[in-house]
């Protein structure tokens, strides 16, 4: 077996298990190889020739078993900043919770621990914005989403995170 086509392979098993998107460097671990410049560049050929795609950088997903379209954004979010608190609140939680008459289509609003930052994948645009309020303070107003795997801001959460980005309040529908 080729090492495109074990790739192939660990995308194909990841993506039975719910997975489906991965970093450069979870892809080596299981691939049981070196994440290094040779490494990286056998990704880069892999996407040139078309079998996996890069959906943010230094993130792949295989272009014969993606993940869901429905939840791969937030795959692709929780890979971007994983291992700091971040929720989906701003217009992205209030237009779940009907709380806004805009729909967002191609955009999904994420407050962090982690850095701010906008990432545009095809999937559509992530924004992280940073919050310095402390966990203790957030924790309480959060919910966590089965279907997606993230945590979710609960209405006066967003609310209040909306304010505190200055964003455009006149929208909320109550």
């Amino acid at each position: 077996m080729t090492k495109k086509e074990k790739l192939l392979s660990v995308f194909s098993s990841a993506s039975k298990a719910g997975g489906g998107i991965h970093t450069a460097a979870e892809l080596a671990y299981m691939l049981n190889e070196k994440n290094t410049a040779t490494f990286t560049n056998f990704l880069s050929n892999c996407v040139k020739s078309g079998v996996i795609r890069r959906v943010a950088s230094g993130i792949f997903e295989s272009t014969l078993t993606p993940p869901s379209r429905s939840t791969a954004i937030y795959k692709v979010a929780k890979k971007i900043r994983s291992g700091v608190l971040s929720y989906i609140s701003l217009e992205s939680q209030l237009s779940h919770t009907g709380d806004i008459s805009q729909i967002l289509i191609d955009r999904l609003t994420i407050i962090t621990k982690g850095r701010n930052g906008t990432f545009t994948t095809p999937y559509g645009v992530i924004e992280f914005t940073h919050t310095k309020k402390p966990l203790r303070k957030i924790a309480p107003n959060l919910y966590f989403d089965e279907e997606i795997n993230m945590y979710r801001a609960k209405k006066e959460q967003a609310i209040t995170d909306l304010k505190n980005c200055n964003r455009n309040t006149q929208m909320l529908e109550n």
